[in-house]
């Protein structure tokens, strides 16, 4: 067989590998998500994570360089050759797709967390409307035990460094039912692509090669605490948004911090407000009446950024993120991010 064939197959049979594990999650959990994966995390994070800089971000550009430089060199003729260049593109996607799946990967197709723990991820409009109040009531106090003044908006002393540091005391503190995804081992970094990613519409990301925690540092610093701690969830080997979400929260208000505390329970509310004006146009209206001032200057600082932002780039981007999280497990794409509520209020009534 001509070797420009062996990877191209090789990445068909891979797909077909990895389509047949996502059907025995049990297994996948036992022998990937608790077995090989934190071996390689372990290392990954030793290997990255006293570099003061994102490496994973310095791969990235050295990829992208080379990627351009081959596209460039084969402008003449490419459609031309399209077997050829054909194969070299599905060689390297082979490659790719082998090593995201074997470092970090296959956690998206693990036992999901809401039947580890029973609960339930649906709820009724009552249960929402009671929650709701009940996280408002929360980032209300906060902001004035911050702030002493509820229409002053909660601004963070800390620097990003002081962040990513303060972050693994929440995970020291995970309760006992979650204990699994303690964390160990510190490799968070501030993104090299913090522009890219704002226009991208990201606000941090995983770097599957590295292991490395990517947080954007330009939007606004309250978000900064609860970003983190969602990016390091990723890193305790869960693939799914919305339990990243759920991961992240607990470990921020579980944190003595109460920047961190605040950083979560507004970031929760919004979610919640979110949520019930998809279930009905206007139902959040009486609810964000009750929210105090400050708080609200800080949604609106959150939005007022993300709007500064905004272009065709980042709509390219929120289909294609869309559609990946499709095709991993994740049936409901970006909305995966906002059904942590229904975890959250799963879970408070299992805790209850």
């Amino acid at each position: 067989m001509n070797r420009k064939y062996i990877l191209p197959l090789l990445l068909l049979l891979q797909i077909v590998i990895v389509k047949t594990l996502s059907l025995f999650p049990q297994f996948v959990e036992n022998w990937y998500s608790k077995g090989l994966y934190p071996k390689i995390a372990f290392v990954s994070r030793k290997l990255f994570g006293w570099i003061p800089f994102s490496t994973g971000d310095i791969m990235y550009f050295i990829l992208i360089f080379f990627l351009l430089r081959w596209i460039w060199n084969h402008r003449k003729g490419f459609f031309k050759n399209w077997k050829t260049n054909g194969l070299a593109i599905l060689s390297w996607f082979s490659v790719f797709y082998f090593c995201f799946n074997l470092l970090w990967g296959m956690n998206y197709y693990r036992v999901p967390l809401h039947e580890k723990l029973a609960i339930k991820k649906e709820y009724s409009l009552e249960q929402l409307e009671a929650f709701t109040t009940k996280m408002i009531a929360k980032t209300n106090a906060l902001q004035m035990q911050i702030t002493g003044n509820d229409s002053l908006a909660v601004e963070i002393p800390y620097t990003e460094k002081e962040i990513f540091h303060l972050a693994l005391k929440g995970y020291q503190h995970l309760p006992q039912n979650l204990q699994e995804f303690q964390y160990k081992n510190k490799s968070i970094k501030a993104s090299l692509f913090s522009y890219p990613l704002s226009y991208m519409g990201f606000g941090g990301y995983l770097n599957p090669f590295t292991n490395e925690s990517q947080v954007n540092v330009l939007k606004p610093k309250y978000n900064c605490p609860m970003t983190t701690c969602h990016e390091m969830a990723h890193q305790t080997g869960i693939g799914s948004e919305s339990e990243c979400n759920f991961i992240g929260f607990i470990a921020a208000i579980k944190n003595e911090d109460i920047y961190f505390q605040y950083s979560a329970y507004n970031f929760i509310t919004r979610y919640c407000l979110g949520n019930l004006e998809k279930i009905e146009e206007g139902k959040s209206k009486l609810y964000f009446e009750k929210i105090n001032k400050g708080v609200i200057k800080n949604f609106d600082e959150n939005e007022a950024f993300w709007e500064s932002y905004h272009t065709p780039i980042d709509t390219f981007f929120e289909y294609f993120y869309d559609n990946f999280l499709k095709l991993n497990q994740q049936k409901d794409g970006l909305e995966s991010y906002s059904k942590f509520v229904g975890l959250m209020i799963g879970y408070e009534e299992l805790s209850d």
